[in-house]
């Protein structure tokens, strides 16, 4: 076995019976363990007008982490250009660098969620399942973005315009201008301290092998490829970044992978734990927003209709569940299909104390065949 770090990434989700306080003090919680169990990041994701998610100011929660930890390096996966403004994220990130030194990875991505009534591209996904070398790539659900749904809803209230998309390339510029202490207005350089000369490390995330996967790649600069939540689209986009890639901020390609798991003692304690993952992401998916993530109990009682499960399979099939052998297992096919040099596990469970678990077990799995000896 290659041994590739592992990483963790939080969407900060809020259960039934509980609330966004309790998330949020729970993701400080998750963070001191997976530092104690030698993960390598702790990255955060950004999601708004979510009853289930309370990771919507991902900087504030990055900040917070950082406080209770010393080592792990703490980011996000990803700052929405689009959302905030490239000044913003810059001087953002300048002053968790300058508080809590240079241990910060800024990730980011394109917030071009499409108009209302248009399809959202997987423009790389195969149209049917393919299995690669063993490693699963799901047909895609395609969905529209409907009027007055929370993604509709998000571009509004967070003053989207349809420039924003291409406007990516000129914020990046101006983030790295502005780290570097190299950004100028009428012949002078200006400077935006802290951020000038931050020792923040720059991420591009992208998903179906677009144009993320094509600036990263011509910067040198390391890529993040969604397995996670585009299933379909990673191995598009992995080889897009490889196929564009120039050296720059790096000299040879880097990529973190990201996947969906739950470990539990036993096979059957992870299925049991697993359990409500299907209505969770359908309600994200269907538009209503992140439902707060049920019991199994309640996702039993509560089956998805059979349009609904289509709407979610993609997901539900590429979901790593079992005992930790067979969830590293299935990482390591992963990381040898995609190239990976580096994979980024995300899980979510009802019971708190078991998904803290989960990443404890895969962590020591890890760690023991990275030492067992080649066979």
């Amino acid at each position: 076995m290659t041994a590739v770090p592992l990483s963790v990434l939080d969407l900060v989700p809020v259960v039934s019976g509980s609330s966004s306080a309790t998330a949020l003090h729970r993701t400080l919680d998750l963070a001191r363990a997976a530092e104690r169990a030698g993960y390598a990041r702790y990255w955060l994701a950004e999601h708004h007008l979510n009853p289930g998610v309370a990771g919507s100011a991902p900087t504030v929660v990055i900040g917070a982490v950082a406080a209770v930890t010393s080592s792990i390096r703490v980011g996000s996966a990803a700052t929405l250009v689009g959302n905030v403004r490239g000044l913003q994220i810059a001087e953002t990130f300048g002053t968790l660098t300058g508080l809590y030194g240079p241990r910060f990875d800024l990730g980011l991505g394109r917030s071009g969620a499409p108009a209302p009534g248009t399809p959202k591209p997987p423009s790389l996904a195969p149209r049917a399942d393919q299995v690669v070398d063993g490693l699963l790539l799901p047909a895609p659900f395609d969905f529209r973005v409907a009027p007055g749904s929370t993604f509709a809803l998000q571009g509004e209230l967070l003053g989207r315009v349809p420039g924003d998309v291409e406007r990516f390339d000129d914020d990046l510029a101006l983030v790295r201008a502005l780290f570097a202490g190299t950004w100028t207005r009428g012949g002078k350089v200006v400077e935006a301290p802290p951020a000038t000369g931050a020792d923040v490390e720059l991420w591009i995330h992208g998903s179906t092998g677009g144009e993320s996967a094509r600036v990263a790649g011509s910067l040198g600069l390391p890529y993040g490829a969604n397995y996670h939540s585009s299933p379909g689209t990673v191995l598009a986009s992995v080889e897009a970044y490889r196929a564009s890639f120039r050296p720059g901020v790096l000299d040879a390609p880097r990529v973190v992978v990201s996947a969906d798991v739950v470990v539990g003692r036993s096979a059957a304690e992870a299925e049991e734990l697993a359990l409500g993952y299907g209505q969770w992401v359908h309600s994200i998916r269907s538009g209503v927003g992140a439902i707060p993530y049920p019991t199994p109990d309640a996702a039993r009682a509560t089956p998805l209709p059979d349009e609904a499960v289509a709407a979610v399979r993609d997901r539900l099939v590429s979901r790593f569940v079992g005992d930790a052998a067979h969830v590293a297992d299935r990482l390591e096919v992963l990381r040898r299909v995609t190239g990976a040099d580096e994979l980024l596990v995300t899980t979510i469970t009802h019971d708190h104390a078991a998904r803290v678990r989960s990443y404890e077990l895969l962590a020591a799995e890890w760690a023991r065949r990275a030492l067992a000896p080649a066979a």
